[in-house]
């Protein structure tokens, strides 16, 4: 295993474990996270715990085409119940993120010193929120780090049904007009799949996220 100091440095990412841990220790500076972000890696870990550095294999992914838009779903949009704005109120979003209740976890890893240091990327206009509004209330929303060509997705949450969906679809639909190739998910869940999100292997992620335009 290894163990940052206080160098700004990563092991490559064939270095990961099975597990997908990269490395240990370290901080949560700007500069680390930016490093981070750009070499397919990010911090995951609970208050108590050394901050945790992975690189998973397989990664879960989105290619901004393979959008799925379930017919339900376009049914809601097309209504307008919803309101969307894009890095209006990153704070609120990210602390909505930590505190909402999720089926089978007891806690977060979203710790206070992780807010307050994706606050500062925001700050920064490295790390940007999108926020779902109904009837003037923040109802859902998603938060992630913008690498220019890649969108990496942290969290979202949803205070009433679809919300995060709507949050999702209002961001891929944002990065096609800005000609991004893809949103990485980190990891698979069954709401990102039923999205269109799918799995790749790790070394065609880092062929991709290394790319130039």
């Amino acid at each position: 295993m290894f163990y940052l100091s206080q160098e700004l440095f990563f092991p490559p990412v064939s270095h990961t474990s099975s597990h997908g841990i990269v490395a240990l220790g370290g901080d949560l500076s700007a500069e680390r996270l930016k490093l981070a972000y750009k070499s397919g890696i990010f911090p995951w870990f609970e208050d108590g715990e050394p901050i945790t550095w992975w690189s998973p294999d397989p990664r879960m992914v989105l290619f901004l085409d393979e959008l799925v838009v379930s017919k339900s779903m376009r049914n809601i949009l097309n209504r307008n119940i919803f309101t969307v704005t894009f890095n209006q109120n990153f704070r609120e979003v990210i602390s909505n993120c930590q505190n909402i209740k999720r089926d089978g976890q007891d806690g977060t890893w979203i710790t206070n010193d992780m807010i307050e240091a994706y606050c500062k990327l925001n700050e920064l206009g490295i790390a940007k929120s999108i926020e779902v509004w109904q009837n003037q209330e923040l109802v859902g929303g998603l938060y992630g780090i913008d690498l220019g060509r890649v969108f990496c997705g942290e969290s979202m949450f949803s205070k009433v049904s679809n919300a995060s969906k709507v949050a999702f679809i209002a961001l891929v639909n944002q990065l096609k007009k800005e000609n991004y190739s893809l949103v990485d998910c980190q990891v698979y869940n069954p709401h990102l799949e039923s999205l269109g999100c799918r799995e790749i292997d790790r070394t065609e992620f880092m062929e991709l996220l290394q790319e130039k335009d």
